[in-house]
């Protein structure tokens, strides 16, 4: 046993001996050891088995657990599910459909009991099956550092913590020391086969691999060690770009503020979008494929504007936001202007007009066309703009846009596009366009807000009136 048991338990796993914790026993030699090394350290223990139901034997391993549980006079329940069924329904694997429901179990019971937290029996050598299988599939370096002796799975809880205090022993430790202790595990015949990916990892790949460095798994755990503290310098780096970057965090959106996205290195973008995913979709398996489609959209690179990542979550670039979100998530129309409905508005000079969301829209009369021009020629905000008013037609309105739309956009010699085109060049979010407020006079665009007016309106040197036009929207406050 290591020396430093007590602070593993203590410190690493962060237990406290007043409150329960709940102990995953399978019957095998690590779960009992974890199970004694529990009790004979003090802490209430709740022994919890889930028979998945793959082996005929598999009820005896249940009778056995609650049998020992008894001996020990520790509480237990016994629960078990059809896994083979569960797959097939959910269209999982074996492997990954017998963890979800042991979980499920496990983190119920905690629950009930009010447990501190699930304590699982992951061994060393279970340490270095999981990094390899981590790297086979490419994983990054949150998943070659390994288990952590105390983690959160959000999919199952988002305040119970899973602690695994035996990752520093190896699994013929506990064989001895259950040996050493009167303890009788029994024997998984499925740990044998090697239709499970972590079995043939464990009977063929590291006994190969061994031969080229017998201590070919201590090596694996100290690499383990050391990137954690790399991971723990990363996910610094990390928070402290998340709150800079994030600016919208729901239920179902995740929003960054692009220019501050893109200033970081392309790494930690990566880190940036996977913590999203994963904050949306708790215990997503982020893929480098997806992380390569959503740093090349925020790039720009590409001609699609939204890509779809994994698990019904997309990305996309509005402007300067870039969204992660839920195929289903409601995002936010009140960062543009919008019209309310389909009506037109009479425009009259001066006036206003309300548009949704709190924006309004104005204009007056200006009788300086000197002071006009010179405010026309400094203004970088394209919500609001200064037309000759003596060429703006008498009757005027606010409406959305119409099949057919043409428009004649400043700075293109009176030469006119489709609105639709013009919208795209823009680069003006899709969802904005349907109600997007258009100045017009009937078919005719005058002024498309937040972009250009028409080339036959603007200023020159023989104005002689003019109108001012803004849109803006009233501050959160004024709103309340």
């Amino acid at each position: 046993m290591p020396e430093n048991f007590d602070a593993i338990l203590s410190k690493e796993c962060g237990l406290v001996k007043d409150r329960p914790v709940i102990a995953g026993v399978s019957g095998g030699p690590d779960s009992l050891c974890l199970m004694e090394v529990l009790r004979q350290a003090g802490y209430p223990v709740i022994v919890a088995h889930f028979d998945h139901q793959l082996r005929e034997e598999s009820g005896q391993d249940a009778r056995l657990v609650e049998k020992t549980a008894t001996r020990l006079m520790l509480p237990s329940t016994i629960d078990g599910a059809d896994v083979r069924a569960y797959a097939d329904r959910e269209k999982l694997s074996l492997e990954e459909a017998a963890r979800n429901l042991r979980y499920q179990f496990l983190f119920r019971l905690a629950r009930d009991h009010n447990a501190q937290a699930v304590a699982v029996g992951h061994t060393a050598d279970d340490q270095v099956e999981t990094i390899l299988m981590h790297f086979l599939r490419g994983s990054a370096l949150t998943g070659l550092k390994g288990m952590s002796h105390r983690s959160i799975l959000k999919t199952f809880d988002a305040d119970i913590p899973l602690v695994r205090p035996l990752l520093n022993m190896w699994r013929e430790e506990t064989v001895v020391y259950c040996a050493v202790n009167g303890m009788r595990p029994h024997y998984d015949s499925s740990n044998d086969s090697l239709n499970f990916q972590r079995n043939r990892i464990r009977h063929l790949l590291i006994p190969n691999l061994e031969t080229y460095n017998p201590k070919f798994r201590e090596a694996v755990l100290r690499m383990s060690e050391s990137l954690k503290g790399d991971q723990a310098l990363l996910m610094e780096t990390m928070e402290q770009a998340w709150q800079e970057t994030v600016v919208k965090l729901e239920e179902k959106v995740v929003a960054f503020k692009a220019d501050r996205l893109t200033a970081h290195r392309l790494g930690l973008q990566r880190s940036l979008i996977k913590q999203a995913m994963q904050t949306l979709r708790p215990g997503i398996d982020v893929t480098f494929s997806a992380l390569e489609r959503a740093t090349k959209l925020i790039a720009g690179e590409g001609n699609s504007s939204r890509v779809d990542l994994k698990s019904g979550l997309r990305i996309f670039r509005e402007a300067n936001t870039v969204y992660i979100c839920a195929l289903d998530a409601e995002l936010p129309i009140n960062l543009w202007p919008q019209m309310a409905g389909t009506q037109s508005l009479p425009v009259s000079v001066p006036g206003q007009l309300a548009l949704a969301c709190g924006w309004k829209f104005s204009c007056e009369l200006w009788r300086l066309p000197a002071l006009a021009k010179e405010q026309a020629d400094r203004n970088d905000d394209p919500l609001q703009v200064w037309l000759d008013a003596e060429k703006l037609p008498e009757n005027m309105e606010l409406r959305v846009r119409r099949q057919g739309d043409q428009f004649i956009p400043l700075g293109m010699g009176g030469h006119s596009q489709k609105l639709s085109d013009f919208f795209v060049n823009g680069k003006m979010p899709q969802r904005a366009r349907e109600h997007w407020p258009l100045l017009c006079n009937g078919g005719e665009i005058i002024w498309v807000p937040g972009y250009r007016p028409a080339h036959p309106y603007r200023l020159t040197s023989e104005t002689r009136k003019v109108v001012y036009f803004s849109v803006n929207r009233l501050s959160e406050k004024l709103l309340e």
